[in-house]
């Protein structure tokens, strides 16, 4: 295993290389500081030293602070862990000092690794090398100067556009913007910085201390508009989350009473928010993403994985399109199979639409759209099958079609061709009973819309073959999803988990909530959309099949609400017909529709359920956690039955397939940072009121007793995981 280093290389043209080196993407660990510290010490006392380039190793500058520090500072609550060098480092050190230093930029400057560069006198860069602060994705702001130095490059416009935004620029835009100051070929990055260095030393070049520059931050009344229009935009963009507010405060400050004092304020600020319940929860999410990498028997056994060049997709529907979308963007091959013309030209046209609407906003050239269109055929019959490495089965939710579907593509596929259902709650047993390939069988189910939602949920059976289940991670990377692998079980991970989050809205519409009050606390909670909007959008099919199919596994805690088939009867099907308990019109904001009142006045009348015929009184928080804990309850039997390999995969599975908020960690963090014990008091509270619905599992009552959390690891590993 590489050892992160700082190497320094004087030559005899007076200029100093220091080098930072900790693959693979040079990250600022805790010995590169140490190592910069005495490097920069060292060049600025020797006397053969005439000026500085600071670089990276192997074309990458550095992506930025090692975000394992944060997991250790939130393990242990020991902030003294992290580095104290924004002030002693990159000002007394780098900034201040009486030699010039020139940034060498290659491949990416991110975090910690632009703000180094920022301390420099200038920095050189390649072309198309990423440039940006992301820190507030993390949970905290930029804490070694980024705050101050940037708007002091870049105007304070631009500067918090790309903080509070995360996303990054191209080195060449940063030259527009005055953050570079020269793009080179990398096989001259050296040579130009070394001698840009001696220029800035022997006053041919500019000597720009950035931190102290103020021509570009514009006078104290703009200043503080665009700070207050920021601020507003935060708080609807980025509500619950303190660290975009801090940044604008602590960006303010520097401009009104000067950058050192800003850069003081920032690294408190800085410290404040890495102890923060946002950033735990967020840094969470970027670890227990990466953990999805890893299965047991399936990624640690020596396995290769396949070469996936020719994919089929069954069903032209809105999942079937944007599967294949998402397939031809990613340059693989697609077979689109329909029963006839008319479907099958309706699923191309669909797929065109989805290309096009990316051309539109400038996420992919014409070119680039033509090429993928290019990847496409259709079909009508299996004539095409005979040389397809993979299959994804994508038509309604069937069981019959489904099992006629298997049995036909295994005759029609050759012998390696993994056979995969997008099917969302059926069992995978009972979509491949007919077939002899059940080690071929696995569910790629992707989330609406499939071109663009980010996470694939691989389901495996106990005869799944680890061959198969690799070769689909391997296929959902390609396409830039994030593979989950999850067990088979009805709903799978993410849709059992989550089917009580509909149910618990309905118990309490029909206990004499207001519907739409129910959906404005669970979007303030931080869901894009709340439960009965959700409904809209999904089409009312979908919850009355999705509530059947669980009903028949899960009658015990199944609540029967009959408010869904009175809208329908109503002529209502949501954003489908443009009515629903919301009214759609083109270009227009979901209306809330009060002729809705009277269904649901209707559907408490027939579930009668309203203690004394009257509506219960509870409060907003209540509300939020009667519709998520039950949601939680069945998290924890998805662990206790080994569906996940670990509760992390399943905090990543909500957050990227139903978009429960990152900043709270995701759904099983989340209940750990309320408590488990609360969680399970309140369950059993209201389920002696209320009814089975509510009553806690086996494994929350075990966890709360025990005041263990939720996210500890199982004690006895599913067998069905041991077997693979």
């Amino acid at each position: 295993m590489a050892v992160a280093r700082v190497t320094m290389e004087v030559e005899n043209d007076g200029v100093a290389v220091i080098t930072i080196s900790n693959p693979p993407v040079n990250a600022l660990a805790l010995p590169i500081f140490e190592g910069l510290m005495q490097k920069f010490t060292d060049a600025m006392r020797r006397s053969d030293v005439k000026a500085i380039v600071l670089t990276g190793k192997d074309r990458k500058f550095s992506g930025g602070f090692d975000i394992n520090v944060f997991e250790m500072v939130h393990k242990t609550g020991d902030l003294s862990i992290l580095p104290d060098v924004s002030v002693d480092l990159l000002v007394n050190v780098i900034e201040d000092a009486k030699k010039p230093t020139v940034a060498a930029i290659a491949g990416l400057a991110l975090g910690g690794g632009l703000e180094l560069a920022l301390s420099c006198h200038a920095r050189i860069a390649v072309p198309k090398a990423q440039l940006g602060l992301p820190e507030l994705s993390l949970g905290v702001i930029p804490g070694s100067g980024g705050t101050q130095r940037l708007p002091r490059l870049v105007g304070l416009s631009k500067a918090v556009e790309m903080m509070l935004s995360s996303r990054p620029i191209m080195s060449e835009e940063g030259k527009e913007l005055g953050l570079i100051d020269a793009i080179v070929p990398l096989e001259e990055l050296l040579k130009v910085s070394r001698q840009w260095a001696l220029d800035i030393a022997g006053k041919r070049k500019p000597w720009i201390r950035s931190l102290h520059i103020m021509d570009k931050l514009g006078s104290l009344p703009k200043v503080h508009d665009v700070i207050k229009m920021a601020r507003q935009q935060a708080k609807q963009t980025a509500k619950n989350m303190p660290q975009h507010l801090a940044c604008l405060d602590v960006i303010e400050e520097g401009v009104v009473h000067g950058g050192y004092i800003g850069v003081l304020k920032e690294a408190k600020v800085f410290n404040e928010l890495v102890a923060s319940v946002t950033s735990k929860a967020l840094v969470h999410v970027f670890f227990a993403q990466r953990a999805t990498a890893k299965v047991p028997n399936v990624t640690n056994i020596g396995l290769k994985p396949r070469m996936t060049k020719k994919v089929a997709v069954i069903g032209g529907g809105l999942m079937g399109a944007g599967i294949a979308t998402a397939l031809i963007l990613s340059n693989i091959y697609v077979v689109l199979k329909e029963i006839n013309s008319e479907y099958l030209l309706r699923g191309i046209k669909t797929i065109e639409v989805n290309i096009q609407a990316l051309v539109s906003r400038k996420r992919l050239t014409q070119d680039n759209a033509e090429k993928a269109l290019s990847m496409l055929k259709g079909v009508l019959d299996y004539s095409e099958f005979k040389d397809i490495d993979l299959v994804i089965e994508a038509v309604i939710e069937d069981v019959p079609l489904k099992q006629k579907i298997f049995s036909e593509i295994e005759k029609a596929c050759p012998p390696h061709c993994i056979l995969a259902s997008n099917t969302s709650t059926i069992d995978l047993n009972i979509v491949g009973e007919m077939t002899r390939s059940q080690d071929r069988i696995v569910g790629a189910h992707f989330f609406s819309p499939a071109h663009v939602m980010p996470l694939l949920e691989i389901v495996r059976t106990e005869k799944t073959s680890p061959q198969a289940i690799l070769d689909l991670m391997t296929v959902g990377k390609t396409i830039k999803k994030v593979p989950v692998v999850v067990g088979n079980c009805t709903g799978f991970a993410v849709n059992r988990t989550f089917f009580p989050y509909s149910q618990g809205a309905h118990i309490l519409a029909n206990l004499g909530v207001d519907v739409f009050k129910i959906d404005r606390l669970i979007t303030d909670f931080g869901l894009p959309l709340g439960p009965f909007q959700l409904q809209d959008l999904a089409g009312y099919g979908v919850a009355v099949a999705t509530t059947k199919e669980f009903s028949s596994y899960f009658p015990d805690r199944t609540f029967h609400s009959p408010l869904v088939e009175l809208l329908m009867k109503n002529g209502r099907n949501g954003k489908n017909n443009g009515k629903g308990y919301y009214i759609y019109e083109k270009g227009s904001k979901p209306i809330p529709d009060p002729l809705v009142l009277p269904i649901v006045e209707e559907s408490r009348r027939l579930t009668n359920i309203m203690p004394g015929g009257k509506p219960i009184t509870v409060t907003d928080q209540e509300i939020i956690e009667m519709i998520l804990f039950p949601v939680v309850n069945e998290a924890c039997r998805v662990l206790d039955e080994g569906i996940v390999v670990r509760a992390s995969d399943l905090d990543v599975a909500s957050v990227l397939g139903m978009s429960f908020p990152s900043y709270r960690g995701g759904i099983v963090f989340w209940a750990d940072t309320v408590g488990a014990n609360h969680v399970y008091r309140s369950l059993k509270k209201w389920s002696q009121v209320y009814g089975n619905f509510y009553k806690p599992s086996r494994f929350l009552e075990e966890r709360a007793s025990r005041g263990i959390p939720l996210s500890a690891p199982v004690s006895t590993p599913s067998a069905s995981w041991s077997r693979m």
